[in-house]
């Protein structure tokens, strides 16, 4: 079955015997996040979008593209003097310039206006998932896909059934995220952690106030989420092909992660990945609307 037919099946178990309530803010936001992305590429006057490690914060300052960014600019695009672009940081940083120069090594860009700095909105969610394994291009696409949803950071979990990752991959994975950091207007930069065992995890997982483990046989998602909706972020744990031990779930129950299902199939690990994470976005984005709404 394709990614996006996964998903989907996967998503339409989770909403069957959710709460009317958390049903409704669901389907409300997954309507508002298919619209918004139409008009993504329109926001601003649809200028396009290139990434710099330093941005300045004044107008009239200058910033050098160069690198992959300039190659795009220049080459793809075939962006040239006294075109307007937009620079971001990764960190929400975000200011509109104009080319005023270009030569063989890259690009001047100049600020047409004071930077400005763009807090992240809403639960900010951190996946741990197991993903070292998975080959055909299906690590690529959870790491695509939970840049586009909007993960603040994805740690590849090492477990007894998936021990390793090899670090040409880590990197060729962090190349994908800044693509589709772009691709999806994303204005904070999902970070790519290094990869952590169980037992560097179970700390991260006590000082959470919240943190999900996908797991066979556990209540059902929807019929949990109304209980967290003032929390500032999360954890999402999911584990490899041929599921965690079952030492490794006492460990990460006893240090206070919450078994969830997600609906009666068995799903891959990239499938269980991006449906627990679309489930909690569009939650929590319905949640953030309706607060800012009622204050």
């Amino acid at each position: 079955m394709p990614p996006a037919a996964a998903f989907s099946s996967s998503f339409s178990a989770l909403l069957r015997g959710a709460p009317p309530r958390t049903r409704r803010l669901l389907l409300v936001a997954a309507t508002r996040a298919h619209s918004g992305a139409a008009g993504a590429s329109r926001a601003r006057g649809g200028l396009p979008r290139f990434h710099t490690p330093s941005l300045p914060s004044s107008k009239g300052e200058v910033v050098r593209i160069q690198g992959d960014e300039f190659w795009h600019m220049t080459r793809v695009l075939r962006l040239g003097i006294n075109d307007r672009v937009e620079l971001f940081d990764g960190a929400g940083g975000l200011a509109e310039g104009s080319i005023q120069k270009v030569d063989k090594g890259g690009s001047d860009v100049e600020l047409l206006e004071d930077s400005r700095l763009i807090a992240p909105q809403g639960i900010q969610w951190h996946v741990y998932a197991a993903f070292g394994t998975l080959k055909g291009g299906r690590a690529d696409w959870l790491i695509e896909k939970c840049t586009e949803l909007g993960a603040c950071s994805v740690t590849p979990l090492l477990t007894e059934r998936c021990h390793t990752i090899a670090e040409n991959r880590v990197d060729r994975l962090q190349r994908l995220v800044l693509a589709a950091v772009k691709q999806c207007q994303r204005i904070h930069e999902m970070s790519l952690k290094p990869p952590i065992r169980i037992s560097s995890l179970i700390p991260v997982v006590s000082q959470s106030k919240l943190a999900f483990l996908a797991s066979a046989e556990a209540p059902p998602l929807l019929s949990v989420l109304p209980k967290f909706s003032k929390e500032k972020s999360g954890l999402l744990i999911i584990g490899p092909e041929g599921d965690f031990t079952e030492d490794e779930v006492h460990v990460l129950k006893s240090a206070g992660a919450v078994p969830v299902g997600l609906g009666p199939c068995r799903l891959r690990v990239e499938t269980a990945t991006i449906s627990l994470l679309s489930a909690l976005m569009l939650w929590s984005d319905a949640e953030h609307r309706e607060t800012k709404q009622c204050s």
